[in-house]
């Protein structure tokens, strides 16, 4: 079992003037630690049940970016990419850029968006949900095209591209991993069992009904189960104490997840990272 850490909020004790040095300091602790993920939402407003829309929040990509030169060896990934912010290509490109500025350690998360403040508030096109999962689709496979080097054209329902040139290309072959989060049912585990590498649930809400679902969509298209890596949502909360955390992680483990990431509570203190890195990923590294 593997640990990876999402930093949801941005809102620092010391502020905007030193979250860049307080934010290299959490992501140099948690590649020091032995997390294998560090991971940034895909929003531009604060959502809800972390705090208001005007609380600080940091552009995805750009802090994948600045995290990729404070780090070594953690991959790094949106939880996830909503897939109408950007263009299909642009974003191919974008995770092009973080896998070879980042020496290979770049994943695409994604999934089909669903913060319509945000986007009516930034002006960002936020179509009905039909549409947005027939573009995910498409961004999928504009994304797979171009990171095999085919530059003919392509023609979707929604995305028309000339030529999908993407060079350089991605260090990770044969691409980026792939990783889409979500549970639901009948599209978006559809499409994990269809085009990706790796899925996201959040742990407690039926996970191990989802995995069987998931499951089922592999045996329907002809897809290897066990090749899909497997992460969960899970919050640490190191106050509960590192071993109920290993009980749950390893309970995890036992339903097949491969991953448990999530948000660190205290995070800016640093010291709950620094005791997952010490006492809980060395008890759950053979699980």
């Amino acid at each position: 079992m593997k640990v990876g850490l999402q930093i949801p909020d941005f809102t620092t004790p010391d502020g905007p003037p030193r979250l860049g040095a307080d934010l290299a300091t959490v992501a140099r602790t948690a590649d020091e630690g032995g997390f294998e993920f560090i991971a940034v939402m895909d929003h531009f407003f604060q959502i809800r049940g972390v705090g208001a829309p005007e609380r600080e929040m940091l552009e995805a990509y750009t802090t994948l970016g600045y995290l990729a030169a404070c780090t070594s060896r953690a991959k790094l990934v949106t939880l996830v990419t909503g897939a109408v912010y950007r263009h299909p290509g642009v974003l191919a490109k974008i995770v092009t850029t973080l896998d070879v500025l980042s020496d290979g350690r770049a994943w695409l998360g994604i999934g089909a968006a669903w913060n319509e403040e945000e986007s009516r508030g930034l002006g960002i096109p936020f179509p009905p949900v039909a549409e947005r999962f027939e573009r995910l689709e498409e961004t999928l496979q504009i994304c797979l095209q171009m990171w095999r080097g085919d530059e003919s054209p392509y023609r979707g329902k929604h995305y028309h591209l000339d030529r999908p040139l993407n060079s350089p290309q991605s260090l990770s072959r044969p691409h980026p991993p792939i990783m889409i989060g979500g549970g639901g049912e009948k599209k978006t585990l559809r499409l994990v069992a269809r085009y990706a590498d790796a899925c996201n649930l959040f742990a407690g809400r039926d996970e191990a009904r989802k995995l069987e679902i998931l499951r089922q969509h592999c045996e329907t298209v002809g897809r290897d189960y066990d090749t899909i890596y497997k992460t969960a949502y899970y919050p640490f909360d190191t106050r509960k104490g590192a071993a109920q955390i290993v009980d749950e992680l390893g309970a995890l483990a036992e339903l097949g997840f491969d991953a448990a990431l999530g948000a660190v509570a205290g995070v800016w203190d640093v010291t709950p990272l620094e005791l997952i890195g010490s006492e809980i990923i060395p008890a759950v590294a053979d699980f």
